[in-house]
């Protein structure tokens, strides 16, 4: 039986605690730690957990925890990672990563030096609309992706960026291009793999109380001559979400839809029904998958602590993903095409090198410590 901590009682470490609970006879969660103690205490009653409230973190690095979930502001992953994988614990953190690729290495560093396992948070790999687009791009059925197209569209009130550290680039990190458009870039990732060049745009139009953007928008260039586009965007009404992938023969998307066509003597193009039908067929003879979002990836970790498995999304992973990020606030800050990878003697680095050379549109003018827990918060679950 491990013994599980959070760190963080926030908003996203329901999702965690929920996703523990499917697993009772794999793990027990034992402690949750929050500045705000009576909000972990808070937590614990909500779900009647046998568990202590902990306001100091450092407290448990002797307590023998066997996993952590870090669930607390994007600047503080790095340190917490790196300390309890010091301590002998496994840990499981939220997305982003990290606050810079600087941070990212000394974490993976840390991993590989102790032996301990470190998945980044990607739960949309997890669902069973995501894992389908994968074995249909795999198949080869719609031939090679030409375009893809990534919308990752929110929206986020003014009072968002109230929250003392959002909206900060040293607190933060960046805007919806780090901490919600993460979800669609990791799967864009596994998926097409990296591009080698990244030319990008960003502004803040609706949230002058934020130093960081709130919309992006991102050309990309693979190796192989492919091109890609991504929007960025807590302004969005309606939240529509969507990865269409343009083959040569076909064209898919998540949400679910497939449109096929052929060629007619003249070039123009004709309905190709018997590819749709066959890509149909593919995809829904796929399995479902056993566990969603975040139950699903908190059961590939305890199943590779357990048995040595791999990790579906380990620390060099979630790298790959803050070095795309990474680039589009180079780009974009700077105008510059980048080209990747970006390595330690790039200005945009370190977290002070990003938050030293990234645009900051507005200076943070409010600042409330704490928000009243709400019933739930929109995680991207939109995937039909």
């Amino acid at each position: 039986m491990l013994k599980v901590a959070i760190v963080g009682s926030g908003a996203i470490a329901a999702a965690h605690i929920e996703a523990y609970l499917q697993f009772p006879e794999r793990c027990t969660i034992v402690a949750i730690s929050d500045i705000y103690e009576d909000k972990a205490q808070a937590r614990i009653e909500q779900y009647k957990l046998n568990a202590k409230a902990v306001k100091d973190y450092k407290t448990l690095l002797v307590d023998g925890i066997d996993l952590v979930s870090i669930c607390t502001p994007p600047y503080t992953h790095a340190s917490l990672t790196v300390e309890f994988l010091e301590a002998g614990s496994h840990v499981i953190v939220e997305k982003p990563m990290a606050s810079s690729l600087e941070e990212c290495d000394l974490m993976n560093e840390a991993a590989k030096r102790t032996g301990k396992l470190v998945s980044v948070v990607a739960q949309n790999r997890f669902k069973t609309p995501m894992m389908k687009m994968k074995s249909v791009l795999e198949s080869g059925l719609m031939g090679k992706v030409l375009h893809v197209q990534v919308d990752s569209f929110w929206w986020r009130g003014h009072s968002y960026y109230d929250l003392w550290w959002r909206g900060t680039w040293e607190k933060e990190g960046g805007g919806p291009t780090l901490n919600h458009a993460v979800h669609h870039i990791d799967a864009l990732l596994w998926m097409m793999g990296s591009p080698c060049e990244v030319q990008a745009f960003m502004s803040n139009v609706a949230h002058d109380n934020a130093e960081v953007e709130d919309i992006s928008i991102a050309m990309l260039r693979y190796p192989d001559g492919s091109l890609g586009q991504l929007t960025s965007s807590v302004v969005h009404h309606g939240e529509e979400q969507q990865l269409i992938f343009q083959g040569a023969h076909a064209r898919v998307s998540t949400p679910w839809k497939v449109k096929a066509s052929s060629a007619l003597t003249n070039g123009f193009p004709a309905a190709n029904p018997e590819l749709e039908a066959e890509l149909q067929a593919y995809y829904e003879a796929l399995p479902d998958v056993a566990y969603e979002g975040h139950a699903g990836q908190i059961d590939n970790v305890l199943t590779a602590i357990e048995s040595g498995a791999a990790l579906l999304i380990d620390g060099y992973s979630g790298r790959k993903t803050l070095e795309f990020i990474t680039a589009i606030y180079k780009s974009a800050s700077t105008g510059q095409l980048v080209k990747l990878p970006i390595g330690p003697e790039d200005a945009f680095y370190t977290r002070e090198g990003v938050q030293l050379n990234a645009t900051h549109f507005y200076e943070k003018q409010t600042s409330i410590e704490n928000f009243a827990a709400n019933s739930s918060i929109s995680t991207g679950s939109n995937y039909k």
